[in-house]
């Protein structure tokens, strides 16, 4: 069975995933990893076997589709479902009207990983959450 990508209203095991990933893993503060935008965003879920193992989500900034909190489950990185997430995230953005490029916060550790979709880094390296960052931008 092949990893199925959809668009939830209902983003529970979508919060569930980044709870383990970016707060169990990276040891990211709870307070920075919850905030208001995920009321407002589009949320995206991976399941396998009906087993949420990835997740992404997507908002509108004025003519600029933002894409944040990628993660995938542990036992499922390293086989393609990052990118799926990168590719089903683009895929939405680009059906909201009068948009002019997608914007993401990558860690830099995944700056290469961005730069195969054609990402190209912008600005200065920042601290987010105690990891360091760059603002990645892709015209559409």
């Amino acid at each position: 069975m092949t990893v199925e990508i959809t668009v939830v209203e209902d983003y529970e095991p979508c919060l569930d995933l980044r709870r383990a990933v970016f707060i169990g893993e990276q040891g990211i503060n709870e307070a920075d990893e919850w905030d208001d935008l995920d009321e407002q965003s589009t949320h995206l879920l991976a399941t396998l076997h009906g087993e949420p193992v990835g997740t992404a989500r997507v908002y509108r900034e004025g003519d600029v589709g933002r894409i944040g909190r990628i993660c995938v489950a542990e036992t499922q990185r390293r086989a393609g479902l990052g990118a799926a997430l990168v590719e089903a995230s683009l895929d939405q953005l680009r059906q909201m009207p009068g948009l002019r490029a997608a914007k993401l916060s990558a860690q830099v550790q995944a700056q290469g990983f961005y730069t195969k979709f054609g990402f190209e880094t912008t600005g200065s390296i920042y601290d987010d959450a105690g990891i360091p960052h760059r603002d990645m931008v892709l015209g559409f």
